[in-house]
C-alpha cells in the first residue's frame, strides 16, 4: 500500500507491540480521536496491509523445542511440481514458513516440531509428497533473537 503516513506508522507500530490495545490508547498514542483512528484501522485492513491480529506463543512452553530449517533443491521448476509442493507443505502443521530462494537453494522451510521423532516423521511426509532432489536439515541450538515486528522504512522523498 503506497501512501502511509507518519499516523498510519504509528498505529502500525503501536498494533504490532500490542494488538490488543485499546482504541482510546491506541487513538491517544498517535494524537486522533477514536473514529478517525478506528477508521484508518479498517483502511489498513481493507488494504491487506494489516493481514491478522495473533497471540504470539513461546514454542517450548507448549511442547515445541524443536526448529529445523530445511532447506529443499529440486529439479522440476515446473508449475504443476510447484503447485503440489506448495500444496504439500501448506497442509502440514509443522512448516512454519516457506520461502522461494535464488542462490543453490531452492526452497527454504522453518519446521517447529517437539523433538527429532517428531522431526523424522515430518521429514518422511515431506518426501512422500513429491520428488525433491535435496533435503538439507538444519537444527537451531538456540534461538538468539525472534520478533514479529517490522520496521517500516520512511517513505522516500518522490512518494512524499
Amino acid at each position: 500500500m503506497k501512501g502511509l503516513d507518519a499516523i498510519d506508522r504509528k498505529i502500525l507500530g503501536l498494533l504490532q507491540e500490542d494488538a490488543t490495545i485499546a482504541l482510546a490508547d491506541l487513538s491517544r498514542g498517535v494524537g486522533l480521536s477514536q473514529t478517525p483512528c478506528w477508521k484508518r484501522v479498517q483502511k489498513l485492513e481493507k488494504a491487506g496491509v494489516i493481514t491478522g491480529r495473533v497471540a504470539l506463543l513461546d514454542p517450548k512452553k507448549v511442547g515445541l523445542s524443536l526448529t529445523v530449517f530445511v532447506s529443499i533443491e529440486t529439479d522440476d521448476h515446473s508449475q504443476p511440481w510447484l503447485g503440489k509442493f506448495a500444496s504439500a507443505v501448506s497442509a502440514m502443521p509443522e512448516v512454519m514458513d516457506v520461502y522461494r530462494m535464488a542462490g543453490d537453494v531452492d526452497y527454504l522451510l522453518r519446521v517447529v516440531v517437539p523433538d527429532t521423532a517428531a522431526y523424522d516423521a515430518f521429514y518422511q511426509r515431506l518426501i512422500a509428497a513429491v520428488p525433491l532432489k535435496k533435503v538439507t536439515s538444519r537444527f537451531a541450538m538456540e534461538r538468539i533473537k525472534a520478533t514479529t515486528v517490522y520496521r517500516i522504512p520512511a517513505p522516500e522523498a518522490s512518494d512524499a
